[in-house]
């Protein structure tokens, strides 16, 4: 693939190289925090990268000090953070599917086919740090400024925060966080489970991680990921008939037939985009 950039709502930018999408939260001046244009752009790029079939691998970051500081408080008095949802009723809208717009920020990097890796550091408040969580993978700076901020400013968690940390943060430690905004440490984010990893430089390590799965069958690693998405919502039976259904869609075709070949020949595997 030749290497290729596009810049949404001039707040958010995407360069694809070698089936690989780096994804830039690009508004430096203002820690990349969450207005209009920044709601609009991240969620324009996901849908564009949910097309792009020869995508097998996604890096989400921020440009400058931080991650993403969370909403943009300057827009707390007008309908900015809304949209045309039109306050507090129209959230109830499901204007992305099974989400609101503020939501699908979030949502749209659990539902790419392909797994996106997060690189967080500096600030990552409230709303950026619900996006962060939409990742499959995060890796966190240790000095990183972590918070639920959403309390402080009188409102709860509303951007999918609530689905994305369930499993992952337990209930207790969340309750607190939540309830007492307090601010915690990339350490402490690993410890909670906000955080996968904790990385000194964590673009590079998301970048590192995604290079490696984008070598793999894209098939096999997005009926991992569409696995891993539903079945903590499934029985048991529910989640064995999946997963006998993912690995027959699987089995004798042609990506899995040359990771078969290029395991044993110790090599790259050459492998057809879905």
């Amino acid at each position: 693939m030749t290497t290729s950039t596009r810049n949404f709502h001039d707040r958010v930018t995407v360069t694809i190289d070698d089936h690989l999408a780096h994804v830039l939260l690009d508004r430096a001046d203002k820690m990349n925090a969450l207005d209009d244009a920044m709601f609009e752009g991240i969620v324009a790029a996901g849908h564009f990268l949910h097309n792009e079939r020869g995508v097998r691998a996604v890096v989400l970051s921020g440009a400058g000090r931080s991650f993403c500081a969370g909403l943009d408080l300057a827009s707390m008095d007008r309908t900015d953070r809304w949209g045309a949802e039109g306050g507090s009723g129209g959230l109830a809208e499901r204007t992305h599917g099974n989400a609101n717009r503020a939501q699908q920020a979030a949502m749209v990097w659990r539902k790419l086919p392909m797994p996106v890796v997060a690189a967080v550091h500096g600030v990552c408040f409230g709303g950026g740090l619900q996006v962060a969580s939409g990742a499959c993978i995060r890796f966190v700076a240790p000095d990183a400024r972590l918070a639920v901020m959403e309390v402080k400013w009188g409102l709860v968690p509303d951007m999918a925060g609530y689905a994305l940390w369930r499993g992952n943060v337990r209930d207790d430690v969340l309750r607190e966080l939540t309830y007492t905004h307090r601010e915690f440490s990339g350490e402490e984010a690993a410890r909670f489970g906000f955080a996968t990893h904790v990385s000194l430089d964590p673009l590079a390590d998301a970048l590192t991680l995604a290079r490696e799965i984008a070598l793999k069958s894209p098939n096999a690693v997005r009926g991992a990921k569409s696995l891993s998405n539903r079945t903590p919502d499934m029985t048991v039976d529910e989640v064995l008939m999946a997963e006998s259904l993912a690995q027959h869609e699987l089995m004798y075709s042609k990506n899995q037939m040359e990771a078969v070949r290029a395991g044993m020949e110790k090599r790259v595997g050459v492998f057809v985009d879905p």
